[in-house]
């Protein structure tokens, strides 16, 4: 498992749309599985899974994405699973890492 947090000031639907964006271009095996969104009063939230087909290691990783906002303070939470192999000694080739660390580098960007 990998995880990536970080909270930015911005555009909620901004910053959604460009990190949607990011992953969907990080690779033809990126899938976006299912989508939420909800808003309450001045917050908004936005979860997205994806996963992605690895072929050097012959199977999947997902990644989870929330992003929370009120005004312009925004909370992203990335969190990278699965990419092992094995029923009992899980051993991962960095499938999960390399999904976090698109969210990361389209933040970085962002700033």
């Amino acid at each position: 498992m990998a995880k990536y947090e970080k909270t930015i000031t911005g555009q909620f639907e901004e910053v959604v749309n460009q990190l949607q964006k990011d992953i969907n271009n990080s690779g033809i095996t990126m899938n976006l599985v299912d989508e939420s969104n909800y808003t309450i009063s001045e917050t908004k939230i936005a979860v997205r899974v994806y996963d992605k087909y690895f072929m050097r290691n012959g199977n999947r990783a997902s990644l989870s994405l929330t992003v929370v906002g009120s005004n312009d303070n925004i909370f992203i939470s990335a969190i990278g699973a699965g990419g092992g192999s094995g029923i009992i000694f899980n051993f991962s080739l960095g499938a999960e890492s390399e999904m976090v660390e698109i969210v990361q580098r389209s933040i970085e960007h962002m700033e």
